[in-house]
């Protein structure tokens, strides 16, 4: 506005002054000369009034974007981007598992040594309505052969339905996140014996979970991603109720059942388990041969709970291998393992899952006691029986860093064998 009104002003006076330029002419020149330095001046002052009005709108365009919806980056605990509109998300995680081993060898000849536990990397997030997830250990081979979890999910019908390549739903710990394992491995009752080698499988699976419940089925192909193709089928399911749940005292019951039938293309299906930790000797428990086409029926029932500083939990499982020639392998597990947090800690419960994680961090770090007994046996071979007990301490350093420390003294029975072992872990997960 103020500009506007200079250049009227100019503009008149360029009129004032034209008039008597015309009676006087032995100055016109100087008139002519003065009326085209006033026209320069209007030209620039119009100039000048052109700039301010973009000037003026320019903070208006500004604080239109910047109160525009933005997407939200977050970075507790590890690297998570949602769009603005919240139907797209996405979030980087990983973990280190650094293990080193020493034998006190009695039969057997392990060979101490070191190793990568796992080292995986984990996509997960949700599009169009969809979860996903996508996670690859590096530690277990490249390609297929580290493929851990890889679905898409969704919720519908009260529950989550997933599809892919994940955990039936089957054991207590073996549904137990790595991370927050009591020990450095999981029981007899598990993937690392009575499910040996069949931890992750293709399939389809339903969850339905509660404040202090779940109920879960899963139907799968007897195939890991890297597995070779068969048409061995399998199913499992698993449920749980926790008549107590605070957040200082849950106690947690729970059953599942599972039964895996070899066709056309089947690998054995085997219970196999290494007594004296990780890398230690091993003993075969029972076997279905895939080729005969016969199954493995197994149930197990299962208890915990977390009381202030003090945890525990157990479970039962009996499983019954087929053979082609003869009565079926009765196979049975059990464990029974707990801790003591020496400075407060307490173990939180996982209500959507059914299972136990670990204790939040804060401070100066956390101390933890822990120990178990795990016992296996194939009731149908004499002698055919393996035990071990295991002691160890936990620091939790912060919430992503811990170091784990575990004597493991194993015993066979079937050859005599009473091999220990030493372990020291460092895990690293975010």
């Amino acid at each position: 506005m103020r500009h506007s009104l200079l250049a009227t002003v100019v503009v008149s006076t360029l009129a004032v002054v034209s008039a008597p330029a015309a009676a006087q002419s032995p100055q016109a020149q100087e008139i002519a000369e003065l009326k085209a330095q006033i026209a320069a001046l209007a030209a620039r002052v119009q100039e000048l009034e052109t700039r301010t009005d973009d000037a003026s709108a320019a903070p208006a365009a500004a604080v239109a974007q910047t109160t525009s919806p933005q997407p939200v980056v977050a970075t507790k605990g590890g690297l998570k981007v949602t769009s603005a509109d919240k139907a797209f998300e996405v979030s980087l995680g990983g973990r280190i598992h650094f293990d080193a081993y020493a034998f006190d060898r009695d039969q057997a000849e392990p060979a101490g040594t070191t190793e990568f536990r796992r080292a995986r990397l984990t996509l997960q997030g949700k599009a169009y309505g969809w979860d996903y997830k996508l996670e690859q250990d590096f530690a277990a081979g490249s390609n297929l052969d580290g493929l851990r979890d890889a679905y898409i999910a969704r919720e519908a019908l009260g529950g989550r339905f997933t599809i892919g390549h994940f955990k039936p739903y089957r054991s207590m710990e073996e549904l137990t996140s790595s991370n927050d394992l009591l020990m450095m491995e999981r029981p007899f009752a598990s993937a690392t014996g009575l499910f040996n080698g069949r931890q992750f499988q293709q399939g389809v699976g339903y969850l339905r979970a509660g404040d202090n419940y779940t109920a879960g089925f899963s139907a799968f192909n007897l195939r890991g991603a890297s597995g070779a193709r068969n048409e061995g089928v399998g199913y499992a399911g698993r449920v749980t109720f926790a008549p107590i749940a605070t957040d200082q005292a849950t106690l947690h019951f729970g059953a599942w059942a599972s039964q895996e039938n070899a066709n056309q293309g089947s690998a054995d299906l085997v219970a196999s388990v290494n007594y004296a930790g990780r890398r230690g000797p091993s003993q075969a428990i029972a076997t279905v041969s895939g080729a005969s086409g016969d199954e493995v029926t197994a149930y197990g029932v299962e208890a915990a709970g977390a009381f202030g500083p003090l945890f525990f939990q157990g479970e039962y499982a009996n499983a019954a291998f087929g053979q082609p020639l003869g009565p079926d392998q009765d196979v049975t597990t059990w464990y029974l393992q707990g801790s003591w947090h020496l400075n407060g800690g307490h173990k939180p419960y996982k209500a959507g899952t059914g299972v136990f994680g670990s204790a939040p961090v804060a401070g100066a770090g956390l101390w933890e006691l822990t120990a178990r007994y795990d016992a296996i046996e194939n009731r149908d071979i004499a002698d055919l029986d393996v035990s071990s007990w295991l002691l160890g301490v936990n620091y939790y350093v912060n919430p992503a860093l811990r170091f784990m420390f575990n004597y493991t003294r194993g015993d066979n029975g079937f050859n005599g064998d009473e091999t220990g072992q030493y372990a020291l872990r460092t895990q690293f997960a975010f």
